[in-house]
């Protein structure tokens, strides 16, 4: 038994790439931290998406809150060991009967990790259903190993450089991953994953933190920052990231333009790659 998953929950993660659903903090609580996300969006005049939804925890205290959550860590542990580093987070919106979703894809792609040991955890703040555009996967298929994936210039698909796998693979099983408000599901870095439109009436709102363990180290010339959310980095392989200590501070928002530019390059040195 893990600290958060039970002894099948890591079993299931092993063979099949995916665990869902997890439960993190009740609905209230999510509703409460939507109500943060849009009150900051409605101050912008701009809403979170592509473009605009990297590593919002070094802006918002409440984002490193949940990305710091006990139920959140706990299961991060039980699959890649007590020293755990943030890489990432990304926010996920999909408007209400909006036509964008996210191809096909494995999420390890363009991140150039050695080893490639990152686990994301997708954190619902709203209900996402099969109908709301939820996570659907393919069982099993982070034991393909990477995927080569091309560049889909659409202004629908929701990742940044519309990567999309390119090779074929058998896709003849799938299974939805559904979440409802505070609760979370957790998918292997090389699992081919993907989610379409929101075709309900709601907003549909989600966070997906990438973790690693320490001694994972990224193998372009960039050096990128990351943040440790638990146990000791003893490695270094990335300048540390301070915790926010005001929403949308100055600071915080120097340190986050510094922080994003360092990844984008990051992902476009290994996009180059392919």
């Amino acid at each position: 038994m893990g600290k958060k998953l039970t002894d099948a929950q890591i079993q299931h993660y092993r063979d099949f790439g995916y665990v869902s659903p997890v439960d993190a903090f009740s609905a209230d609580e999510a509703g409460n931290y939507l109500q943060q996300l849009e009150a900051f969006e409605a101050t912008l005049n701009q809403q979170m998406g592509k473009g605009f939804n990297f590593k919002p925890h070094l802006l918002f205290p409440w984002v490193d809150e949940i990305g710091r959550h006990p139920a959140v860590l706990d299961a991060v542990e039980d699959l890649i060991g007590p020293d755990i580093l943030l890489f990432n987070l990304a926010v996920w919106p999909k408007k209400a009967r909006d036509p964008a979703y996210v191809s096909w894809h494995q999420d390890s792609t363009y991140f150039g990790l050695e080893p490639s040991t990152q686990v994301t955890i997708w954190v619902a703040l709203t209900d996402a259903s099969i109908e709301a555009g939820c996570m659907e996967v393919v069982p099993g298929s982070h034991k393909l190993g990477q995927l080569h994936h091309g560049e889909v210039p659409s202004k629908d698909i929701l990742l940044s450089k519309g990567q999309t796998i390119d090779v074929p693979y058998n896709s003849s099983k799938t299974a939805f991953m559904p979440v409802k408000p505070g609760q979370f599901s957790i998918h292997d870095t090389y699992l081919i994953h993907a989610s379409g439109p929101n075709q309900s009436d709601h907003r549909r709102v989600g966070l997906g933190f990438s973790y690693i363990p320490t001694h994972a180290r990224n193998n372009g010339s960039t050096r990128l920052t990351a943040m440790l959310v638990r146990g000791e980095d003893t490695f270094g392989y990335y300048d540390d990231e301070p915790r926010p200590r005001v929403s949308y501070g100055e600071a915080e928002q120097a340190f986050h333009r510094d922080a994003v530019a360092r990844f984008q390059r990051g992902l476009d040195e290994q996009a180059a790659k392919y």
